[in-house]
C-alpha cells in the first residue's frame, strides 16, 4: 500500500481555503500513486479553534466539508481530523475525531481519548474523551488510529490520564499507527516528539506514520516535521520543518527487518527559533489579510533584532522602520540604526520626538510640581514614541510590531501604551540572552546587524547614560533565575538553593508577579519557549504570592 503524508497550513474557521488546500494534496498524492493520503489534526476547521467550537454553524461547516471531501475519495482515500458530534451526548457534545473517507462515503471515525488541558491546551473544555477503541481495517493492513496527545501516554505512564490508547488497540493485532498530529514548536520539542514516535515504536513492535501540521496561528506556531519510522524505529521519511509538503511511500519500508537509513534532520537551537518567528510574523499578517509592518527602530539590538525577522517574513519593502530621536539618543543609536536599514534595503523615517516630549513636559510641569525628576518623565518618552507609531499604524494600515523580549516582559522592563504597545510580540518569549545568541548566528556568514549594535550596553536611552544594568542585574544571571521560575515552576527556595543570591531572587520573583498586569495588556507573543506568556501561562494579577 501508498501513504502520502500531507503537512499543511491550515486558516481556523476558513473552511472553503482549508478544503481547497485539502482537495489539492488529495490531487497531487493521486498523481504519486497513493492509496491513502493521511492529513494533520482537526485540519477540516484548524487547530487550536477553541470557542468557535461553541458554534453550533462551526460545527454544521466542519461536517459540510467532511462530506464535500468524501466525494474526492473514489481513488483515494482520506484520513483527515475534524470534530464530531457525541450522539449520547453524556457529557460533552463532541469528539475530535479522525474520519477514514474512502469509496465516496465515510468507512470509519475514531475519536481522540487523551484531552490535554495544560498550557496552551484547553480540549476538556469542548470535547468528550474516547473510551471505545477500534482498530481499522484497510487495504489488507489493520490501523491503529490515534490523535496526538494519545501516543504520549505510553504504557499508562502519564499521571494525568488512566488510559493509554495504544494499549487498548493492541489488543486487536493492528500492524501500523498512524497518529494525526497538531503538536506545537517550542525549541525543544521536536527532538521530544521524535523520541516520542520512537518510544511508541519500540514499545509495540510497530511502525509508525505521524502527520503533524505546519504553520501558525496567532502565538502559536506549528513546525511541521512530521515522520514515517519503520518498526525497527528507523526514520523513513522526515518532512521538512516550517513548510507545507506532501509525499508519498510504501508501506513495504515499513516492515523491515533491519532498520532503515536514518533520514533524521539536524535540529540546532538558533536556526529553529528563527525559522520559527519567521513564520509566525508571515502567517499573522497572511491570515488577518495585512502585507505591511511599522516598528520602532532605537539603535538597540531587540528592535535590530525583531527589523530582520520582520524584512525577512513580510519582505524589506513592506517594513517601515521608524526611528524617533530624544535628547538622550546617542549619535551612534542614529548611525546604527541607518546602516541596519541600509543592510535591510527596508524603508525608514527619522521622527524627533525632542518637541513634542517638551511640549507634554511643559504641560504637566504645573501638575508634578514639588515632585523630582523619575519614570514618570522617562515614560512620557515612551509613550510619545508609541503615539507616533499608532499615528502611522492607523493611517497607513500597517500593523505595528512590538520588539520586547522576554527578560523584559517578565520583569516589567517597559512602559505600557508605550514600548509595549503593538498588535504583535515578535521577541517576546525570547530571552535577552538568546536575542544575542540569535543576532550572532544571523551575522554568521556577513554583517547584517550592525557588530555596534551587538556588542554596546543595551540601554534604554531614556534619561543620560542610561544602562539596563542600572535596574536590572546581568543578564546571563537574571535569565537563568527567569528560566527557573517561568519555564521549570521552581520556587523562590529552589532557585536559592542553586547558588542564587536570596535577595536577588526574591527581589526578581516580585517583579515577574508584579508585572503581570502589563502583560495582560500586552500583543500575542510568537511561542517558541516551553512555557510562554499568554494564554499558555495563567496567573492572577492580585495574586499574593512571592509580592
Amino acid at each position: 500500500m501508498k501513504i502520502a503524508l500531507a503537512q499543511l497550513n491550515y486558516h481556523i474557521g476558513n473552511f472553503d481555503y482549508n478544503y481547497e488546500k485539502i482537495k489539492a494534496s488529495v490531487e497531487t498524492a493521486k498523481s504519486q500513486g497513493a492509496d491513502l493520503v493521511v492529513f494533520g489534526e482537526l485540519a477540516v476547521c484548524g487547530y487550536p479553534p477553541r470557542d468557535f467550537l461553541e458554534f453550533r454553524d462551526f460545527i454544521r461547516q466542519s461536517k459540510a466539508v467532511i462530506a464535500r471531501l468524501a466525494k474526492l475519495s473514489s481513488e483515494v482515500a482520506i484520513l483527515v481530523g475534524a470534530p464530531s458530534v457525541n450522539p449520547k451526548a453524556e457529557g460533552k457534545d463532541l469528539f475530535n475525531s479522525a474520519y477514514l473517507l474512502a469509496e465516496g462515503k465515510v468507512k470509519h471515525v475514531s475519536h481522540k481519548a487523551l484531552l490535554p488541558t495544560y498550557d496552551i491546551f484547553d480540549e476538556y473544555r469542548y470535547f468528550e474523551p474516547c473510551t471505545d477503541f477500534q482498530v481499522v481495517e484497510f487495504k489488507g493492513h489493520r490501523l491503529a488510529i490515534t490523535i496526538c496527545e494519545d501516543i504520549w501516554n505510553i504504557g499508562n505512564e502519564n499521571p494525568l490520564y488512566k488510559v493509554c490508547p495504544m494499549d487498548e488497540l493492541m489488543k486487536q493485532q493492528p500492524d501500523l499507527m498512524i497518529n494525526l498530529s497538531a503538536s506545537p514548536f517550542d525549541v525543544k520539542h521536536a527532538e521530544e516528539r521524535l523520541n516520542i514516535v520512537r518510544e511508541n515504536v519500540q514499545r509495540y513492535g510497530l511502525p509508525m506514520i505521524y502527520s503533524n501540521n505546519v504553520g501558525a496561528q496567532t502565538e502559536v506556531v506549528f513546525d511541521g516535521g512530521s515522520v514515517v519510522m519503520d518498526k525497527q524505529g528507523g526514520i523513513v521519511e522526515e518532512l521538512p520543518y516550517f513548510e507545507e509538503a506532501v509525499r508519498c511511500f510504501d508501506t513495504d519500508q515499513l516492515f523491515v527487518e533491519k532498520a532503515s537509513e536514518d533520514k533524521e534532520q539536524a535540529k540546532e537551537k538558533f536556526p529553529l527559533i528563527h525559522d520559527a518567528i519567521v513564520l509566525g510574523i508571515k502567517d499573522y499578517f497572511g491570515k488577518l489579510g495585512f502585507k505591511k509592518a511599522i516598528l520602532g527602530l532605537s539603535g538597540g539590538l531587540d528592535s535590530a533584532l525583531t527589523t530582520v525577522l520582520a524584512c525577512r517574513a513580510l519582505g524589506p519593502e513592506n517594513v517601515l522602520a521608524v526611528l524617533m530621536p530624544s535628547k538622550y539618543s546617542s549619535d551612534h543609536s542614529v548611525n546604527d540604526s541607518l546602516e541596519l536599514v541600509k543592510n535591510l534595503g527596508c524603508q525608514h523615517k527619522i521622527i524627533s520626538i525632542q518637541e513634542p516630549n517638551a511640549t507634554f513636559l511643559e504641560l504637566l510641569n504645573p501638575h508634578f510640581e514639588g515632585k523630582p525628576f523619575n519614570v514618570a518623565e522617562e515614560n512620557i518618552q515612551a509613550r510619545t514614541r508609541g503615539l507616533i507609531l499608532m499615528a502611522l499604524s492607523n493611517k497607513h494600515g500597517f500593523i505595528l510590531l512590538n520588539t520586547t523580549n522576554k527578560s523584559e516582559a517578565a520583569v516589567g522592563y517597559g512602559t505600557l501604551y508605550g514600548d509595549l504597545c503593538g498588535g504583535l510580540s515578535v521577541i517576546g518569549d525570547v530571552y535577552k540572552t538568546d536575542v544575542f545568541a540569535l543576532s550572532r548566528w544571523i551575522n554568521r556568514d556577513k554583517e547584517v546587524i550592525p557588530v555596534h549594535i551587538i556588542e554596546k550596553p543595551p540601554s534604554a536611552e531614556l534619561r543620560p547614560d542610561q544602562k539596563d544594568s542600572d535596574s536590572l542585574p546581568e543578564y546571563d544571571v537574571l535569565d537563568e533565575i527567569l528560566a527557573q521560575y517561568i519555564e521549570n515552576r521552581k520556587g523562590p527556595q529552589e532557585i536559592i538553593e542553586m547558588g542564587f543570591e536570596e535577595a536577588l531572587v526574591t527581589r526578581i520573583l516580585r517583579l515577574v508577579n508584579i508585572s503581570e498586569y502589563k502583560r495582560y495588556q500586552t500583543p500575542p507573543m510568537i511561542r517558541i519557549s516551553s512555557k510562554a506568556f499568554g494564554v499558555g501561562r495563567r496567573m492572577p494579577i492580585v495574586g499574593k504570592y512571592l509580592t
